[in-house]
């Protein structure tokens, strides 16, 4: 009898191996160079990342955290001003706006899409709204059309956070374009991943571009002349070079990671105690992770895990129940919704690497374990 394959989360290796020679060539290349900060290899990424987005400019920046408070800061985001989003996200994405003495005003989400329920979002504005940060979470673009109409109205500034999205489209056009700009993570586990952190700005405003442009230096365009305070946040050489041989094999790898979607939809579609993801009508799903809302969470991610097969849970405690953010007053059931898929959101191997063979055995394995947890429901 052959052992069921050991399934990871995530295979970094497996995606490295291919592109091995290429990533050592312009590795050495930047260190013969000896051109670290800020050299022509930042520069040359900044295009080709621009091209890929379709966006007018890119700016690379040392994390995806960074990108958000530059972002932000670049858009007149301050002390005492209220930025709109989700609550069911990674903690940068209200932490950063926080770094800047803003604060988070969140609204529920769409159990759909795990992104920002619009109509929440727009009837969460108040007089001290500076901007709306939707999040295109797990690689899903949010509904952001109705979020700009109601932005411009009021003068408030839309801004995706597009951590887990690049390459991903809404009705044609991709993330990075949506709105009034776009942030970026080149986190080693995102679908664009660097040999450490990284991050990007996008969009296409020039003037806000040029503006975290100055900010990512300390705020000056001329070393050593400051027309602002910013921060130091630059994209190294050495990841830069890197990502931009991995774009070229972005759109590759993403339609992998739909193909394994798709494969995991037709052999889970009949088991009732799984919500899936749907892919998107609107646009182009990238699926940074595979998350299902799964019955008896805790249970099946310990049977999985048992098994050799990687999960992990994208976020057990929404952002409003953080102990950081308490003064903020929020209360536990205030956004039911986030609560719910917090309890019960599940996230699968998803990546392009995949054999057929492992996704049968994921999807085999989650099977299994609802057919037994059923017969011990019977036999109790």
């Amino acid at each position: 009898m052959s052992t069921p394959p050991k399934v990871p989360l995530l295979d970094l290796k497996a995606q490295y191996e291919p592109i091995r020679e290429e990533i050592e060539k312009v590795t050495l290349e930047v260190l013969e160079s000896q051109q670290y900060i800020l050299g022509p290899a930042v520069g040359s990424f900044e295009k080709a990342v621009a091209r890929h987005l379709g966006t007018p400019d890119a700016v690379g920046v040392a994390n995806g955290s960074d990108a958000l408070v530059l972002a932000l800061q670049a858009h007149g985001v301050k002390r005492d001003d209220e930025v709109v989003t989700t609550p069911f996200t990674f903690f940068a994405t209200a932490g950063d706006g926080a770094r800047l003495g803003a604060k988070a005003v969140f609204a529920d989400i769409d159990e759909k899409t795990f992104n920002l329920d619009p109509g929440a979002a727009i009837a969460a504005i108040t007089p001290r709204t500076k901007a709306i940060l939707p999040v295109h979470l797990f690689g899903r673009c949010a509904e952001v059309e109705p979020l700009m109409e109601a932005a411009k109205k009021r003068g408030l500034k839309v801004v995706e956070d597009a951590a887990q999205a690049i390459g991903s489209e809404r009705k044609g056009t991709r993330a990075g374009m949506l709105a009034d700009g776009a942030t970026f993570s080149f986190f080693p586990s995102k679908n664009l991943g660097a040999a450490g952190d990284g991050g990007l700005c996008a969009g296409p405003d020039t003037a806000w571009m040029e503006r975290i442009r100055r900010l990512r230096v300390h705020g000056g365009a001329k070393q050593y002349h400051h027309d602002e305070v910013g921060m130091n946040s630059r994209l190294d050489s050495l990841q830069a070079a890197i990502l931009e041989v991995k774009l070229k094999h972005l759109d590759a790898w993403t339609e992998g990671r739909r193909r394994n979607a798709a494969l995991y939809r037709e052999l889970l579609k009949d088991v009732s105690e799984v919500v899936l993801p749907a892919d998107d009508p609107d646009g182009r799903h990238i699926y940074n992770q595979f998350t299902i809302l799964a019955d008896k969470r805790d249970a099946l991610k310990e049977h999985l895990t048992a098994q050799g097969i990687g999960n992990a849970i994208y976020y057990p405690v929404p952002l409003h129940l953080q102990p950081c953010f308490a003064d903020w007053g929020y209360r536990k059931g205030q956004f039911p919704v986030a609560e719910r898929c917090a309890g019960r959101a599940l996230s699968l191997p998803i990546y392009g690497e995949l054999t057929r063979e492992q996704v049968e055995h994921v999807a085999g394995t989650i099977r299994a374990f609802y057919r037994g947890a059923g017969r011990a429901a019977a036999n109790g």
